[in-house]
């Protein structure tokens, strides 16, 4: 190889070398920068909602949990873990919407027994009313706050001029949330952790501003009395209303709306399609119909003997039945047919009824004679 192609060679290789170092600066300035992790707080940590939390709700384990909180944003109305007791936050009740992540102030909740704690209990268009009851009518005081109950209207019917009155029991309100019983809204324990069960004189329930309106009627009209829902009953009961379609889930809800759909309708309380029992379906001395009013006629006593069967004959169809004045029998002449009074002893019907015969035999001899007792 001589010199010339030898300086052309080292030449173009110098040249390569720099325009390969020239890309790689340049390729190497515009690469994106290293990533870094972000920096983990390393505050206190707070409370904060692990879900969103309407007003109203009621404070239970998994909705609440303590996180790391950037120190210089801490602030006094906050939960501090080794602080604040959670226990002690269970039950309580959220006064006002908190966002999910966000940190929960003490002003947020309203624990039972504060002012305020029972209208923040309350759901959205919703009321509380208060019913009285007693040790039979209120379960024996085995019902507590968040309980579930039906509302039992006992009554008595009376009718007029000494009818026997009807008694009967309705199931006139279902599935009433019980907010608190007496002044008391949580449950009472002793010493060991076990729930005391004590008699109460009042209960205060969730309804309607419409059902409000009937729980006061139905206090003037008898009594009423409380009947204890089971937990599987709210979930059975949806699973009818879905089947129904009283409950509308609409076309491309997410699961968080479907489930916010369903528990609204398992809280809903049931003003329809109530139950009821009279005495007859009690006792067979009872009666099974409302007695009459203002001088309509008066339905026999379902205790009434039945009314002695009467024998007709055909020429009496269009007549009117014979009226009973005393002791007395009836005569059948042919087609005719006559009542004869007893007068003393049977000798005296047995010649009342030869002389009817006699009678009879002397106007149609072909006829016979017959004597209805």
């Amino acid at each position: 190889m001589d010199r010339k192609k030898l300086v052309l060679l080292l030449g173009a290789l110098i040249i390569a070398i720099g325009t390969a170092f020239a890309a790689r600066s340049i390729f190497a300035g515009g690469a994106a920068p290293d990533a870094e992790a972000a920096a983990v707080p390393t505050g206190p940590r707070v409370l904060v909602a692990k879900r969103a939390l309407t007003a109203g709700t009621i404070i239970t384990a998994d909705a609440l949990g303590f996180q790391p909180w950037p120190k210089e944003l801490v602030q006094d109305a906050y939960f501090i873990d080794g602080e604040a007791d959670m226990n002690k936050l269970l039950g309580t009740v959220v006064r006002f919407p908190i966002t999910a992540g966000e940190p929960v102030t003490q002003g947020a909740l309203v624990a039972p027994g504060d002012r305020g704690f029972l209208a923040a209990a309350l759901a959205p268009g919703m009321r509380a009313v208060t019913v009285p009851v007693s040790a039979t009518t209120g379960v024996a005081g085995f019902v507590f706050a968040g309980d579930r109950v039906d509302l039992v209207l006992t009554q008595t019917v009376d009718g007029e001029n000494g009818t026997q009155p009807l008694k009967a029991a309705e199931t006139v309100l279902r599935n009433l949330r019980v907010l608190a019983t007496d002044q008391t809204v949580e449950k009472t324990v002793d010493e060991n952790g076990k729930t005391q069960v004590t008699e109460f004189r009042t209960v205060t329930l969730e309804v309607t501003p419409k059902i409000a309106e009937k729980i006061a009627v139905a206090q003037t009209i008898g009594t009423i009395s409380l009947a204890l829902r089971s937990i599987a009953d709210s979930q059975s009961e949806l699973e009818r209303a879905v089947a129904a379609g009283d409950v509308q889930i609409p076309a491309g809800a997410t699961p968080e709306q479907e489930e916010r759909i369903l528990k609204a309708a398992m809280a809903r309380p049931v003003d329809k399609g109530t139950t009821y029992s009279t005495g007859g379906d009690v006792s067979r001395f009872q009666r099974t119909t409302v007695p009459p009013k203002n001088g309509t006629q008066q339905a026999a006593p379902s205790y009434s003997p039945p009314p002695a069967p009467r024998r007709s004959s055909p020429s009496d169809a269009g007549a009117s039945a014979p009226v009973y004045r005393g002791p007395s029998v009836r005569v059948t002449r042919g087609k005719e047919t006559t009542e004869e009074s007893v007068r003393s002893g049977t000798g005296a019907v047995i010649s009342s009824t030869a002389t009817g015969v006699k009678r009879a035999g002397q106007t149609l001899p072909s006829a016979g004679a017959t004597v209805v007792f």
